[in-house]
């Protein structure tokens, strides 16, 4: 039986091999054109805004515990771990999805206390805020540090940053 990730591979293994194949029968003039007009065009300046740094950021954590997910669905999945390992990777599995339920929460939290977009990323006991401003206020951050440590009982790290 097929599953997701031979799918993928068969695609992608696809898609390479079909412009490998369309590369190597380009002509020498259609090649040359194509150097040529990558030549003429003017370098763009690109404006980056607060938020496109938070949905990178954001999109570089999803992939990171999306890579973690499988990693231990894969564990769990395979007939030749242990049980401890699959225990192992169980609790992981749901340390991970909690995480992820905190992050949003702390999230949700910022934007409705302070009306501020920010990405949250939580390690252990170690929480991460980056806040989509160019404002770099002490009094707000120690606001927000207290707001998110009022959410747990046990003492966290928290850090704010403020991307400018």
């Amino acid at each position: 039986m097929i599953n997701k990730q031979n799918l993928w591979f068969v695609t992608l293994f696809s898609l390479i091999l079909i412009l490998g194949i369309y590369y190597v029968s380009i002509d020498d003039e259609v090649e040359s054109v194509l150097k040529a007009e990558d030549n003429n065009k003017e370098t763009q300046v690109v404006e980056i805004n607060e938020s496109d740094i938070l949905v990178a950021l954001e999109v570089e954590n999803d992939e990171e515990k999306q890579a973690l997910m499988e990693e231990y669905q894969n564990i769990l999945l395979d007939t030749e771990t242990t049980i401890e390992e699959k225990n192992t990777a169980y609790e992981n599995l749901q340390k991970l999805n909690n995480s992820k339920a905190d992050e949003n929460k702390i999230k949700k939290l910022v934007k409705d206390k302070f009306d501020l977009n920010a990405f949250i990323k939580i390690n252990d006991n170690t929480i991460s805020v980056v806040i989509a401003s160019k404002e770099h206020n002490t009094e707000l951050a120690n606001k927000i540090i207290r707001s998110i440590q009022d959410l747990y009982e046990e003492t966290k790290y928290i850090t704010v940053k403020f991307n400018a």
